[in-house]
């Protein structure tokens, strides 16, 4: 997908105290990588730290998967 991919891994993984490897397009946010909605707080100023993308909370209505966050991510970055 992109060059940031691997840094916000990196990034998410730490703050969230979750193994690199389980960050996979498929992996559930809630189930599987362990967001909460505080985390989502936290995961939303990383991405625009890392990314430079100003997302909101709404944006995330909806988004379940990992894949699915990078998709709104670069989907930000384009508009």
């Amino acid at each position: 997908m992109t060059d940031y991919k691997e840094v916000l891994i990196g990034q998410l993984s730490e703050e969230l105290e979750v193994s690199r490897d389980k960050f996979v397009d498929g992996a559930l946010l809630k189930d599987d990588l362990g967001f909460d909605s505080l985390d989502l707080v936290d995961v939303v100023v990383l991405i625009e730290e890392t990314v430079g993308v100003k997302l909101t909370q709404r944006d995330f209505a909806g988004v379940k998967t990992f894949g699915q966050m990078l998709d709104l991510i670069e989907h930000k970055r384009q508009a």
